[in-house]
């Protein structure tokens, strides 16, 4: 098993968009990183492309890949494996993948493959993924858990209101999980955090090219998370709550 003084950060979607420039950040700030992407090729220019950054800023990093169609629920039980084998316990696990349904997919509309196709990628990989990496973070009690989900999953607001079913629906799902997995384990008085994000409507191949943010303010509230200081004593939410949607550093209703 690999050891190393630098903390490690498993952060999925890492090829591009959000979970790039997340990993690009965690990595100026001190982190090994572990790699979790579909696309095995474009995985390995985007963990080079953050070794050639990270080396310009004079800092040796160590960059684990693995490639894996997070809609197949062997091959994500296969990677938990493979990880948790070979690498340490992380301090940082951030769930930055996901897919958009199909414009069209109201839910008296949609079809079964459609429907499993957004759950499998947006709430049944998450669920994996916790259910086989955070346990190790839960015993260490030095863990963080960001978990990228969407305001389209908000019971508030314009949120769950209608169209984009399994898109919606999965994203309330993850808010959900986030919420019962955080009270589970203390609201962060055990040392492990829980944490959902909205990145807001960012530059990306879902958002598309006309979104009004860059990927990489869509994901600094993510790697905010993975970073703040918090003291369950502390004086404001920011350093003292966990458990909770965030979005831009503040916590927005589910």
């Amino acid at each position: 098993m690999q050891t190393s003084i630098r903390p490690l950060a498993i952060i999925t979607g890492g090829s591009r968009g959000l979970g790039f420039e997340s990993a690009k950040a965690l990595a100026l700030r001190g982190f090994d990183l572990a790699l979790i992407a579909k696309d095995g090729a474009r995985l390995a220019t985007a963990a080079q492309t953050i070794r050639d950054f990270a080396t310009q800023s004079g800092i040796e990093i160590h960059i684990s890949t693995f490639t894996c169609d997070l809609e197949q629920p062997h091959q994500v039980r296969e990677t938990i494996a493979a990880i948790t084998q070979s690498l340490p316990t992380p301090q940082v696990l951030m769930l930055a993948h996901g897919v958009m349904s199909e414009k069209m997919a109201k839910t008296l509309k949609t079809n079964d493959q459609e429907w499993r196709r957004v759950m499998a990628i947006n709430l049944d990989s998450v669920f994996q993924l916790v259910n086989g990496i955070a346990p190790a973070m839960a015993d260490a009690r030095n863990g963080r858990i960001i978990i990228f989900s969407a305001c389209l999953g908000r019971m508030s607001g314009p949120g769950n209101a209608g169209g984009l079913a399994p898109y919606r629906i999965s994203k309330a799902g993850v808010n959900a999980l986030v919420r019962n997995l955080a009270h589970e384990t203390g609201l962060g008085a055990r040392g492990l955090l829980v944490d959902a994000i909205c990145p807001n409507h960012s530059r990306t191949d879902m958002g598309g090219p006309d979104a009004p943010r860059s990927a990489e303010e869509g994901a600094a509230t993510a790697v905010w998370l993975a970073t703040r200081p918090f003291n369950s004593a502390g004086s404001t939410d920011q350093e003292k709550v966990t458990g909770v949607l965030w979005e831009d550093e503040q916590i927005v209703p589910w």
